[in-house]
């Protein structure tokens, strides 16, 4: 065996992670998934809200990142729906409009057909500037934002009426791929104005930037692909039992992405140990320096 091992060739390495990756996407495997408190206080956050309770949904991320932020602004806008919240959606990043209105085709048009655009939820669209757009709407939103993303006055817009900044807002929610994103809602809206509730779900690598923030600026957070996981988990046991089967699939893609990172992560784990040891077992033999 050692011998065997020694001198496998590396393309059996690639072909074995090539299986690992593909065989739980062909046949959609799932595992259990068990939520953090980080995912449980960000759906905590959205159950204490009441029906026609205002959130603004701040969606800062691209299509490079829909990975592993998709299936959270999917899983956010279906459970904040449900419950019959009124949703501001904005973004701080030029595509941001784009994957609104891919989140609004996908969840609200799809399953929610009675939600009328303009009473229930709105689309302001992409304002430049960054943290400098937030400095300005947290007291005055109709400084910047005069239409919505279709370019209809604000004034003409139902759910717009009385609403001068976004203190008035009973949560935010922000998803966030980099700069500017979650850092910058927390620096220059939460800390200035501490009334202000905000989760965040984030990217892995921005995730541990986040950590000091918890939990007083920011009570919930959700990290990558596991935590949209994890908070898809409570919410399909919450609200998910009216969903046909053939539409459910969507609101576990993160749950459904897990899967091939799982088994390609206990493969390369397994690798390492056998690496070690066969580079052990040839040094005790004197073949390895």
């Amino acid at each position: 065996m050692y011998e065997f091992l020694k001198n496998l060739d590396r393309r059996w390495i690639f072909m074995l992670m090539l299986l690992a990756v593909a065989i739980p996407i062909l046949f959609e495997l799932t595992f259990p998934e068990k939520p953090t408190g980080l995912a449980q206080a960000v759906f905590d956050e959205i159950e204490a809200l009441d029906p026609g309770d205002k959130v603004l949904m701040a969606w800062d991320f691209d299509p490079a990142s829909e990975g592993e932020l998709g299936p959270m602004a999917t899983a956010f806008t279906y459970h904040c729906a449900t419950k019959g919240l009124k949703l501001y959606y904005m973004s701080l990043w030029p595509v941001g409009p784009q994957m609104v209105d891919d989140n609004i085709a996908n969840v609200i048009k799809t399953d929610f057909p009675d939600l009328v655009y303009g009473v229930d939820y709105v689309n302001l669209g992409y304002k430049s500037g960054n943290e400098a757009v937030i400095k300005v709407i947290i007291t005055d939103i109709r400084g910047l934002y005069t239409t919505d993303a279709k370019g209809t006055s604000i004034r003409d817009i139902p759910m717009m009426q009385g609403i001068e900044n976004i203190q008035q807002m009973d949560l935010i929610i922000n998803i966030s791929a980099g700069y500017a994103g979650t850092t910058e809602w927390v620096l220059f809206a939460v800390t200035p104005y501490p009334d202000i509730r905000l989760v965040a779900g984030v990217t892995g690598v921005q995730a541990p930037l986040l950590y000091p923030y918890i939990p007083e600026q920011l009570p919930g957070l959700l990290g990558a692909i596991k935590g949209a996981a994890e908070y898809e988990k409570l919410v399909m046991d919450a609200y998910g039992g009216d969903i046909p089967p053939e539409r459910k699939n969507k609101y576990l893609k993160g749950k459904l992405r897990m899967g091939p990172q799982l088994i390609a992560h206990v493969l390369i784990i397994v690798l390492i140990i056998v690496a070690n040891l066969v580079y052990f077992t040839g040094k005790r033999r004197g073949e390895v320096s």
